[in-house]
């Protein structure tokens, strides 16, 4: 079991795992075995998620999905399958905790006094620096 939060809690057997060689050094190690994992969530069809907590994920991680909803992992930091494998399910925890916590609403506030005087310094000075560089005929 995979824990999320205190209400969700994601069985192994909804994470699917594909195994492919690694690039990059290694020699015939990397060449030969396949230690890189590749895990698939479907949150778009996951029973273990709630409608809530579905739609958060979906709207938080959109530009992680496929088309289809699956949450793709690729991890090929080690040399061994199992610890790539504990990576992966470790980055999805990660992933998904951090996508369904609550965010602040942002409170809208007015530019103070002494910040818009600064800009405005600023503005001037630089509008000074500009002039300076012309050749006046």
């Amino acid at each position: 079991m995979i824990d999320i939060n205190n209400s969700i809690h994601i069985p192994l057997s909804e994470c699917e795992f594909a195994f492919s060689t690694s690039r990059g050094p290694g020699g015939q190690h990397a060449n030969r075995n396949e230690t890189r994992v590749m895990l698939r969530f479907d949150i778009a069809h996951s029973p273990s998620l709630t409608a809530e907590a579905r739609e958060r994920l979906l709207s938080a991680l959109h530009s992680r999905l496929t088309k289809e909803g699956v949450l793709l992992i690729n991890v090929q930091k080690s040399r061994s399958q199992i610890k790539n494998r504990e990576t992966a399910v470790t980055l999805l925890q990660t992933i998904l905790t951090d996508a369904l916590k609550p965010r602040k609403k942002r409170k809208k506030r007015k530019a103070s006094r002494a910040s818009k005087e600064r800009r405005l310094a600023k503005k001037k000075k630089q509008s000074q620096l500009k002039e300076s560089r012309q050749k006046k005929w």
